[in-house]
């Protein structure tokens, strides 16, 4: 297709394109424990009536073992063509809180060009962008597309396994994941690294029961204090990860902006970052370590007793380059060196998910570069993402000829997993075309 006609197609959809999203806003598809399945399910059925109508065929439900099932669909390209994969997720994150909403989270509300509701920009705006593309083709794409939409990528993914175990319906040359933003609203950005997760759960137990703080305090140890004096040590005087054997890297990508950081991290006036090196390298390519739960007696109603038992869970993000599995090693020998004034401590080794790193030298690549060119007028930027999305690991392996391409119509100012999510239409307009574009160069220089 010419571009200047991909353009204006893509431009006169926008309204049906908005449409299509606020429908499944106003579904409820919590995907954690505790929340109904049946929103989830209307869900997965509104998507797969959504992949139809825009020309996908065999398009069918998925079902998963105890979870949701997943949507997956095809369009043939011509004889011989190339086949991309195209990734979203229909599942969300809970509201939270209502009344710190402006508008009712699951009741599409549009204010100044964004459109606010829980899952509108994570990542029920991915499921409208792959679709409004196919829309683009009218059903005759340049390439074969299929598409795989889940329903669990919030909570535990049945899926991460189910593409290892049958790998040849994720076969394609190119997979495009639209999971993931710009690192600023109209800033082209392509993200080219996940870091990876090492857990452990650190327990500390000093006496048989709690004891009056006054009668026994000063030589009987408190477990929460061992604790806390253990946790202390995870980092050190500049908050850098302290674990030893998980060496740091530089990024060679976006210089990440420190004002930009801390507006979008929500870092209060006059408290500093910690870490040394760019905020990129502390983001992206170095190692950093988190307690991420913590048992221990609340303090309102707290009594005048030394603490018998304690309990902790440490996260640690593993960047490119570093073993997941010899990092949560690393992690728990670190907690039980530890542990102060020779008390022993017991540490459960977790979950451990490795970290990725896209191959950016090959066509597909090439091609998604120029495409974001031509739909944003600038080059693009490569960036890193510091949280982990096991399903790209899995895909990796499962079709390890494939490039692998995250981008998506996310921004900064998205508040993904917080009140008042959105997404900017004209950036979702923007993402539509370069993904259609992405589609057409592939077919044009496909080795």
């Amino acid at each position: 297709m010419d571009q200047s006609k991909l353009r204006a197609s893509v431009s006169s959809m926008m309204p049906r394109v908005q449409a299509d999203l606020e429908e499944l806003v106003r579904h409820a598809s919590v995907s954690l424990p505790g929340f109904p399945p049946e929103p989830l399910r209307e869900t997965a059925e509104s998507v797969a009536s959504l992949l139809e109508s825009v020309g996908f065929r065999e398009v069918r439900l998925i079902e998963m073992p105890e979870g949701n099932p997943s949507v997956m669909g095809e369009m043939q390209g011509p004889p011989g063509s190339l086949t991309v994969l195209l990734y979203a997720h229909y599942d969300v994150q809970p509201a939270g809180p209502e009344e710190e909403w402006e508008s009712p989270p699951f009741e599409p509300s549009l204010r100044n060009g964004r459109l606010y509701g829980r899952g509108a920009a994570d990542d029920k705006s991915g499921i409208v962008m792959h679709a409004a593309v196919a829309r683009a083709f009218d059903g005759k794409p340049p390439v074969t597309i299929k598409i795989i939409v889940e329903g669990e990528e919030e909570a535990t993914s049945h899926l991460d396994d189910e593409v290892l175990e049958h790998p040849e319906p994720y076969q394609a040359d190119v997979i495009i994941i639209g999971d993931i933003g710009n690192w600023e609203l109209g800033e082209p950005t392509l993200t080219t690294t996940l870091r990876g997760l090492a857990v452990c759960t650190v327990e500390v137990k000093t006496l048989k029961s709690p004891v009056h703080s006054g009668m026994f305090g000063g030589p009987a140890p408190d477990a929460l204090m061992v604790l806390i004096k253990l946790l202390s040590r995870l980092l050190d005087e500049n908050g850098n990860c302290a674990v030893e054997g998980v060496q740091p890297n530089k990024w060679e990508g976006l210089n990440y902006s420190e004002a930009v950081f801390r507006e979008t991290a929500g870092v209060l006036p006059g408290i500093p970052l910690i870490g040394d090196g760019t905020v990129s390298d502390r983001l992206w390519a170095k190692p950093s370590v988190t307690v991420i739960g913590l048992d221990a007696p609340a303090a309102e109603g707290a009594a005048n007793a030394l603490i018998p038992e304690a309990r902790a869970v440490i996260s640690m993000r593993v960047p490119p380059g570093l073993d997941c599995e010899h990092a949560r090693k690393s992690l728990a020998e670190h907690l039980r060196a530890s542990a102060p004034w020779g008390i022993e401590v017991s540490v459960i080794e977790g979950q451990a998910g490795p970290a990725f790193a896209a191959k950016t030298d090959g066509p597909g690549y090439a091609a998604a570069k120029r495409a974001m060119h031509e739909a944003y007028g600038k080059d693009s930027v490569l960036m890193g993402q510091g949280g982990s999305i096991p399903l790209v690991c899995n895909l990796a392996i499962a079709a390890p000829q494939a490039e692998i391409i995250l981008w998506g119509a996310e921004d900064s100012a998205a508040a993904i997993h917080s009140s008042n999510e959105s997404v900017d239409l004209a950036e979702l307009e923007r993402c539509i075309l370069a993904e259609a574009l992405l589609l057409q160069y592939i077919a044009e220089n496909p080795s």
